[in-house]
């Protein structure tokens, strides 16, 4: 197949770029740090393709599908994984980091699927967005509310989408821990966390179980995302979860 992975120069967007093509999928993989992304197209192999690509300007959007439809003949699927989450109490979440979170987990979901749309119709395409366990089976954590707010919103994105384009294929993929791969492919969600306030939230989050005690293996989610890919529009799954199985 045909795909594109936004938001592939780290954590689980390079994971699945490059399970994907090592499972022989045609990769284009997509991201605003150019030099990692490089990096991350080398790993995945021969063919792959690096294109630079903001997901919140329009513009760069439609220029980038165009380069990987020209250079893998088409698009059959998209997978769209950038995610912004900010670790921090609502009372304290000021309006550039509301601004910040929905610039990249909804409206540029919005704004790359408006791109993405005649790509997918001339190949019956499917596009699958990585959602989030707070947003979707469990109530938000303390300390990522705002994060969480954000995703739910992803969600509904996704059902409006499928409304307007039942031709196409939508899958919402509900990840659970998952720390990645090694180096640029570990996660980097937590990077500019506060951590005094998250030793403060864990014993929280915690007591309320919203910590699976376990971590997903990410060869699990990129197996799951390849199913989704390779079902297509015809029978394409609305919602996945890929979640860690508790401790015994």
């Amino acid at each position: 197949m045909r795909v594109v992975v936004v938001g592939a120069s780290s954590g689980l967007g390079r994971c699945i770029a490059v399970g994907l093509a090592r499972r022989g999928d045609q990769v284009a993989a997509m991201a605003r740090r150019y030099d990692m992304l490089t990096e991350a197209a080398k790993e995945a192999g021969p063919g792959t393709l690096a294109i630079a690509c903001d997901v919140t300007d329009a513009e760069s959007c439609r220029r980038a599908l165009d380069e990987a439809a020209a250079g893998l003949g088409g698009i059959d699927g998209i997978v769209y994984t950038p995610a912004v989450g900010t670790l921090a109490r609502l009372v304290d979440t000021d309006a550039d980091t509301w601004r910040r979170l929905f610039d990249t987990n909804v409206v540029g979901a919005a704004v790359f699927t408006s791109a993405a749309v005649p790509h997918l119709t001339e190949s019956n395409g499917v596009i699958a967005y990585l959602s989030s366990v707070s947003a979707s089976l469990t109530p938000p954590w303390p300390g990522l509310g705002a994060y969480a707010v954000s995703k739910a919103a992803l969600d509904k994105l996704i059902e409006a989408w499928r409304v307007e384009h039942p031709t196409l294929g939508f899958t919402r993929v509900v990840v659970g821990d998952c720390a990645g791969g090694e180096g640029d492919s570990l996660t980097q969600f937590a990077n500019n966390w506060d951590w005094d306030l998250a030793a403060e939230l864990h014993p929280v989050w915690s007591a309320r179980n919203l910590i699976a005690g376990s971590l997903l293996d990410v060869e699990h989610l990129v197996t799951v995302v390849h199913t989704v890919m390779q079902l297509g529009a015809n029978a394409a799954v609305p919602t996945v979860a890929v979640i860690p199985r508790p401790p015994a």
